[in-house]
């Protein structure tokens, strides 16, 4: 049994690790981040379109990295497998994409989000102002968001891309290795990430709250 164990473990280094309770523990810090984000989004949406009438988000997608993509990535920088490493390095394991009608109400939301006294702004890249050569365009923000733990609160990273439908239309987003769902946007409440039950080390979602 030893035997089989130690073949195990040097054949699927992975999936021994996607068993650790410290990665799983993680994933749902990086799950309740996405909650975090949305439940922002939802707010600001229903503000807006109080005042003005009109919604200037029309859906948000969201995804969680799939455990194999974060290995993919990890084993390519040459890094050491670790949670600590992940969390050090990787900004990109909480998903938020918005998209919007207009590329106005992009750097409205953006701006409003990043006002916020619990958000910390860790980088913004502007591709909508500066396009990448093939076209992509798209407003990218590296944020630290607040989630509430039963015990504590702690900043977690989260990538959130703004588009607007145009933009959007044709482009996947990392299909081969995440799913992304889609929920329309209605009010809700902060969400206690102590209350969130992860089914599975192996999910990849989206906040399905909104679409009750």
């Amino acid at each position: 049994m030893a035997e089989n164990t130690e073949v195990k473990e040097r054949e699927y280094p992975e999936e021994i690790f996607f068993e650790d309770e410290r990665y799983k523990k993680l994933m749902m810090q990086y799950h309740c981040a996405i909650l975090e984000v949305e439940t922002k989004f939802r707010v600001l949406n229903s503000e807006f379109s109080l005042q003005y009438n009109r919604n200037p988000i029309e859906t948000i997608k969201t995804r969680l990295k799939s455990p194999h993509s974060i290995v993919e990535k990890v084993q390519r920088k040459g890094w050491e497998l670790t949670p600590e490493t992940i969390e050090a390095n990787l900004s990109d394991i909480a998903g938020v994409r918005v998209i919007c009608s207009f590329p106005e109400d992009i750097y409205f939301l953006a701006k409003k989000l990043m006002q916020q006294d619990d958000i910390v702004v860790v980088e913004i890249k502007d591709y909508i102002a500066n396009p990448k050569p093939n076209g992509y365009r798209s407003l990218h923000l590296i944020l630290e968001v607040p989630i509430f733990l039963s015990d504590r609160k702690k900043h977690v990273r989260a990538e959130v891309q703004f588009r607007t439908i145009a933009m959007d239309s044709g482009q996947v987003w990392n299909t081969s290795s995440n799913t992304s769902r889609i929920s329309r946007m209605r009010t809700g409440s902060r969400m206690n990430c102590a209350n969130v039950r992860i089914p599975s080390v192996r999910w990849t979602t989206g906040c399905r709250e909104s679409a009750k």
